[in-house]
């Protein structure tokens, strides 16, 4: 009897630990794959992305949603999983994910951007490198059966990349 206790408690004790190994994995998982932070200072974030768009000769593309949107993650996971798009987006764009939730809706924010929450999310906002908001992008109008669709995507991000508003590119 004392044998098959002392069985026991080393199994529970070797389940406990691996069960809390993994239980401990999947939060460090979920807190790496989180997009949107509610407790982040949007102005600054903000001010600091059109600067580096600036720099580089990029637009900032606002993706605004929250951790609770789950077609914010398959828009992001969708141009993560495709080579041409995220080339794209990573040769015409600064990325800012803009947190829209119940413990901060950033509304002053939303408003100077011209409420694009109105269209739901995620929702996307094009501005240019000195701040001016070029565009906002209603993500239904990107689907396409039920999805995201390549051509429509990438259209979108080609038609408000920093070239195609160049004048010199119709020369």
């Amino acid at each position: 009897m004392e044998f098959l206790q002392g069985i026991n408690t080393k199994f529970f004790a070797a389940s406990f630990l691996l069960f809390s190994c993994l239980v401990g994995t999947s939060y460090a998982q979920a807190v790496r794959e989180l997009l949107y932070f509610p407790e982040a200072n949007a102005e600054e974030e903000l001010a600091q992305a059109i600067q580096v768009a600036d720099a580089e000769g990029k637009h900032v593309m606002i993706q605004v949603g929250g951790n609770w949107c789950g077609w914010c993650y398959k828009f992001h996971d969708y141009i993560a999983g495709d080579s041409t798009l995220s080339a794209l987006l990573e040769a015409n764009y600064v990325v800012l994910h803009l947190n829209y939730s119940l413990e901060n809706k950033n509304e002053e924010i939303l408003a100077d951007l011209g409420y694009p929450q109105r269209f739901g999310f995620p929702v996307f906002v094009i501005m240019d490198g000195r701040g001016n908001r070029l565009h906002t992008q209603d993500s239904a109008l990107l689907e396409k059966n039920n999805f995201y669709g390549e051509e429509k995507v990438s259209s979108f991000f080609k038609n408000w990349a920093p070239t195609a508003l160049d004048p010199a590119s119709y020369e």
